[in-house]
């Protein structure tokens, strides 16, 4: 049944390596490639060695205790989707020549554990990112007191991510282990930037209730535009470097991490904006002007210099 398959090799089994055996033990005349009877086999046992000991010449197709035998074949590198697919072909048929109710059948290798191992990254990788937003989206709730903020803050973060997996299937880069840490690190990198920016726009909103939306992004840009841009490049030019390295996953994981910081950068300098811009001002200066559930200013802005006063008896003493 496998040799009707071309991905896969010739198989292997008990059965093959009797008749090399057969054939070997007539200095490899090809006519004995053929299963013997009992007495050739019982003439052959000094030939083959002990089945229990050392020198066991079927280890690899059957066990000492003669009851677990094994089929082995190679295949080619198909490809986790058409793979899964192919073993989910494979397995009842072999249940059919095989019924599970008299035989106990286990489809094993090199193959199916990449395949359970690729299955699992990727699970692994949808709930992190998941994770990742629900906890920022909390981060956001408490800050800000809308909703609409939520949305707003996470969507210029998702955008590199869909470029960089974009940019992945298009230059043929599998997910593994190196390759995979991307978007968690991306994500968190890309939203911190988001929160700077909403913060200093909230701030701006609240300083001055009368000011348009678009000065105010104009102020937030101005203030927070630089250093978002210096970060990026730093950023950028720190995870590069892992592009120079000889191992093909830390250097694709350098490649892609630097792109994406560097696409991130763009989204909320470009489009977190645009987002701004395009709310009506009743639903942003409501969002922002609302009291959050812990204030985030900077040192200098701590205390307000037009509040300060002097005593009185200060004051006489001064005079």
């Amino acid at each position: 049944m496998l040799s009707q398959y071309p991905i896969y090799s010739k198989p292997l089994s008990v059965v093959d390596g009797i008749k090399f055996s057969y054939q070997a033990f007539h200095e490899n005349n090809p006519r004995y490639h053929i299963l013997p009877g009992t007495l050739q086999l019982a003439e052959m046992s000094s030939f083959a060695g002990d089945m229990n000991g050392k020198g066991n010449a079927f280890k690899s197709f059957i066990d000492s205790n003669r009851q677990i035998t094994r089929v082995s074949v190679q295949m080619a590198d198909i490809g986790s989707i058409k793979m899964e697919a192919m073993l989910n072909e494979i397995r009842p048929r072999v249940d059919s020549i095989f019924p599970p109710d008299k035989f106990e059948t286990t489809i094993t290798g090199n193959s199916l554990i990449f395949l359970k191992g690729n299955n699992y990254m990727f699970k692994n990788l949808m709930e992190s990112i998941l994770l990742a937003i629900v906890l920022i989206s909390i981060i956001m709730i408490t800050l800000f007191m809308s909703i609409r903020m939520i949305l707003i803050s996470i969507l210029p973060s998702i955008i590199p991510l869909i470029i960089t997996a974009g940019l992945m299937g298009f230059f043929n880069i599998s997910l593994k282990p190196s390759t995979i840490l991307i978007f968690s690190i991306a994500f968190g990198m890309a939203s911190d930037q988001t929160i700077y920016f909403l913060t200093k726009y909230r701030h701006e909103m609240r300083t001055n209730p009368v000011m348009s939306i678009s000065n105010a992004v104009t102020m937030t840009i101005r203030e927070t535009g630089v250093s978002m841009v210096y970060t990026a490049v730093i950023l950028f030019l720190g995870f590069f470097i892992f592009s120079a390295s000889g191992f093909g996953g830390t250097s694709s994981l350098g490649k892609l991490l630097s792109v994406t910081l560097l696409v991130a950068m763009i989204a909320n300098i470009v489009v977190l904006p645009a987002f701004l811009l395009s709310l009506e001002r009743r639903l942003t200066t409501k969002a922002f002007l609302a009291e959050p559930l812990f204030e985030t200013n900077a040192e200098e802005e701590d205390i307000d210099r037009d509040n300060l006063s002097i005593r009185k008896e200060e004051k006489d003493l001064l005079e």
